[in-house]
């Protein structure tokens, strides 16, 4: 039986902890049993996500006595939406769910905000379990209570603040991800280190590829490491009015990415999280906030990796200034109609910049599309 890591969360509202291992989710009973007020839940999880792994997760609950209720939506961003939501909320009502039942999401980050954001109003707030079934699920999405659906005008508006009871981290099953998707979700993992933690980053150059291969102790560790860095940060700031805001380092420019792209799946929000670090770096080296050296470093990991940066994205998503300044005037970091970013100094010294300079930002946009645009055209050229 391999070790299990045990990572705890304590933001105030509740504690919880985050169980990190292999050959867990067989073993689910043990660790979903203890944290349901009574012997019934529901699970919410995706069609591909059912097809790899519910029949595990509702033999091992039903082998403990424990009644499930499944429901299968679609997979894909598309359904964090108000029309699933609702869908959702009528579907567990029929089920005659009681505030003392729980729900558990099976899946991605798509299924774990829906169901967290469910949870929070089925009868104003029921149980609720994460068991995370993606790289950037489980070190992100999964930990920290953000829940909620997107709007037309922008992704997460919709939502609210709802602690799990539980985190259960089985990293074998990550093994039936596309190579994608492990990569999406490794960009969450880089952003620790960026963010608040060089060392971790020193260790990312050298453990990156063995990360992206899911070679067990690298990806135990990357994982532990990410959940514990998001668990002290959340503990400080549960409510997201300070410190918390240093975890969307390069999120910002990474929404309006993904607004622009739509979210159909022509970018996943790991992709465009990968993009808008190296974006907030460029542009704080543009700044002279932060070294261009460090910079550079950042794209390098990038590049060599095989991560998207903003040069990758079609001309489509790519856009204009004005465009993507629209998308970043939703973001629920503003405050008092000024826009705010998350910076860096350094490599591992992220800070929050509360009044961003709007028409030194819309020109960072113009000089990333001019040179995507040459890039495009050096590319035609040589063919």
């Amino acid at each position: 039986m391999s070790e299990i890591k045990t990572v705890t969360v304590d933001p105030g509202s509740r504690r919880y902890d985050i169980s990190i291992g292999r050959g867990l989710l067989p073993r689910a009973a043990q660790f979903i049993a203890p944290h349901l007020k009574s012997g019934r839940c529901a699970i919410i999880t995706d069609a591909i996500v059912a097809g790899l792994h519910l029949d595990v997760l509702t033999k091992a609950l039903g082998d403990a006595g424990i009644e499930t209720h499944v429901h299968i939506l679609p997979a894909g961003e598309a359904t964090k939406s108000f029309d699933h939501l609702q869908s959702l909320m009528s579907d567990l009502l029929n089920d005659r769910l009681d505030r003392g039942d729980s729900l558990i999401a099976l899946g991605g980050g798509v299924i774990g905000d829906l169901t967290g954001f469910a949870a929070s109003i089925y009868k104003r707030g029921c149980g609720f379990i994460q068991i995370p079934t993606t790289l950037l699920a489980q070190v992100d999405s999964s930990v920290g209570g953000k829940t909620g659906i997107n709007a037309p005008q922008g992704k997460n508006l919709i939502g609210a603040f709802y602690q799990p009871s539980h985190v259960l981290i089985d990293t074998d099953v990550l093994s039936t991800l596309p190579e994608r998707q492990i990569k999406a979700g490794y960009a969450e993992v880089l952003k620790y280190g960026l963010l608040g933690d060089a060392e971790f980053f020193d260790w990312l150059e050298e453990n990156g590829e063995a990360v992206l291969a899911l070679e067990p102790q690298a990806i135990t560790h990357a994982i532990a490491k990410s959940c514990k860095a998001k668990a002290t940060v959340v503990s400080e700031d549960e409510f997201e009015r300070g410190r918390r805001a240093l975890l969307n380092l390069g999120h910002t420019f990474a929404h309006a990415l993904e607004a622009e792209a739509g979210y159909g799946g022509a970018l996943l929000h790991g992709e465009a999280v990968s993009a808008g670090m190296a974006m907030a770096f460029d542009y704080s080296a543009a700044r002279g906030i932060c070294p261009q050296a460090d910079a550079d470093r950042v794209k390098a990991h990038l590049t060599r990796l095989k991560l998207t940066q903003f040069t990758d994205l079609s001309p489509e998503i790519q856009a204009s200034p004005e465009r993507h300044m629209g998308h970043m005037a939703q973001d629920k970091k503003n405050s008092g109609g000024n826009l705010t970013l998350i910076l860096a100094r350094a490599i591992g010294e992220a800070f929050i910049e509360r009044k961003a300079d709007t028409k030194a930002v819309t020109a960072f946009w113009a000089a990333q599309i001019n040179k995507a645009g040459k890039k495009s055209t050096t590319k035609i050229e040589s063919a």
